[in-house]
């Protein structure tokens, strides 16, 4: 399978299949995973990690709304990104909450919340979350840290630290949720 055949797969299933907005931050999920170093290293990789994207993401069969995933797949693939998702490696049903306080949420899109692991980045008091502004692909991001290219993230720089992905049930057997 191809890294187009993989991208357009995870976008297929994880974003409501009508949203190119949602569908754009899936695959910047995906491209942050691979680029990050503590995934594996091709698309096809990241895609199929075990327990990571819906169930059958690389065998069930697509139908309405394969085009608009292909054609998205395609920007992703030649270095578009989501501005609002940032380096965010995670995300989750929206209208899910869960008992973690190291969540700091970003964006809504696509039917799905997208965050980053921070220590202590939310009380379990807080409400759920809300978008801080409607998503404007055209709009430039008002920080180095959200542009929408690739090639652009890189001339920026990074200064953040790594986040060590974990999953919800090691979360819970090492009490640390």
């Amino acid at each position: 399978m191809t890294a187009h055949e993989c991208m357009t797969r995870v976008m297929y299933f994880e974003s409501n299949r009508s949203s190119e907005e949602g569908m754009i931050a899936v695959g910047t999920v995906v491209m942050n995973r691979l680029e990050s170093g503590r995934y594996p290293t091709t698309v096809c990789g990241v895609v199929g990690q075990k327990n990571q994207f819906a169930p059958g993401v690389l065998t069930r069969s697509m139908e309405k709304g394969k085009d608009l995933a292909s054609r998205t797949a395609t920007k992703v693939l030649n270095g578009a990104r989501h501005r609002n998702v940032e380096k965010a490696m995670f995300f989750h049903t929206a209208g899910m909450t869960f008992p973690y306080t190291n969540m700091h949420y970003l964006i809504e899109a696509g039917g799905n919340v997208f965050y980053e692991k921070r220590k202590n980045a939310r009380r379990l008091s807080d409400p759920p979350f809300r978008n801080p502004e409607p998503y404007d692909p055209r709009r430039p991001a008002a920080q180095p840290s959200g542009m929408t290219t690739m090639a652009a993230s890189r001339s920026a720089g990074s200064t953040s630290a790594a986040l060590e992905p974990i999953s919800i049930d090691d979360l819970i057997r090492a009490d640390r949720y």
